[in-house]
């Protein structure tokens, strides 16, 4: 069991390749006695993940949110958008099914799902063992999107370049206030559904508010994957952040 959160202990997961039909599953034991023993060798994991991108000048994005805030959607939008621009790959992690994988692959994106059955975040371990699978090419952009949770994705460093939280507007502004952590975790907060905005009752600058209480220095852009308001302030950010990553 996970000791932060009492899910499954992460270490089994199905990978699933979409590119070669077939699927491949790992799965073994580990034993833990304190909750910072399961931190730690997921931080030594992480750390090796991040060298390992480091080396080949890919640039890696956790995408975290809550289910149902559009993570997919905007990750659609944003692999067509980045066409022809960018080598882009695609981690996609959820706790069953390969629904949200073929929605990407059918962008023409690479994309290797993660199952991470009982458990409700993706660990190092297993962002590993889908790079290994995807393969991204050198200087690539990869996004992996985590599974729908806005507490344990947070804990949980898997060697990304950054790390980006998505709340929708038809969820409560004060979120960042009821899970600190996701939000003091995350360079940007990606306020999402803005087309929504007349219909709900959610005010932006309350929940920008809310997230710099938790971390003053998070950026925030609004956005809408249907009308595609605010996509040209996420990709300039996404280019800023791979440029500043490329310099050191």
């Amino acid at each position: 069991m996970c000791g932060t959160c009492g899910c499954g202990d992460g270490t089994a997961a199905r990978i699933i390749d979409f590119d070669h039909g077939h699927g491949h599953e790992h799965t073994h034991s580990r034993t833990v006695s304190l909750e910072v023993d399961l931190l730690a060798k997921n931080d030594e994991l992480a750390a090796a993940n991040r060298a390992w991108l480091a080396d080949r000048g890919i640039f890696a994005v956790n995408l975290m949110s809550s289910p149902g805030a559009g993570k997919t959607t905007l990750l659609e939008r944003t692999v067509r958008e980045l066409a022809g621009r960018v080598p882009v790959a695609v981690l996609e992690g959820d706790q069953e099914t390969a629904l949200d994988a073929a929605r990407i692959r059918a962008t023409g994106c690479r994309v290797v799902q993660v199952n991470t059955g009982a458990g409700c975040h993706l660990d190092a371990q297993m962002v590993r063992r889908g790079l290994d699978t995807l393969r991204p090419p050198d200087g690539s952009l990869v996004f992996i999107e985590n599974v729908g949770n806005l507490v344990c994705p947070a804990l949980f460093d898997l060697g990304e370049s950054a790390r980006v939280v998505i709340a929708s507007v038809t969820e409560g502004a004060d979120k960042p206030l009821k899970y600190p952590h996701m939000f003091r975790a995350a360079q940007l907060l990606l306020i999402n559904k803005v087309d929504l905005l007349p219909y709900v009752d959610f005010d932006p600058e309350e929940c920008t508010a809310a997230a710099r209480r938790a971390n003053p220095a998070v950026e925030v852009v609004r956005t809408s994957a249907t009308t595609g308001d605010g996509l040209h302030s996420w990709l300039e950010w996404l280019d800023r952040r791979r440029s500043r990553c490329a310099t050191g």
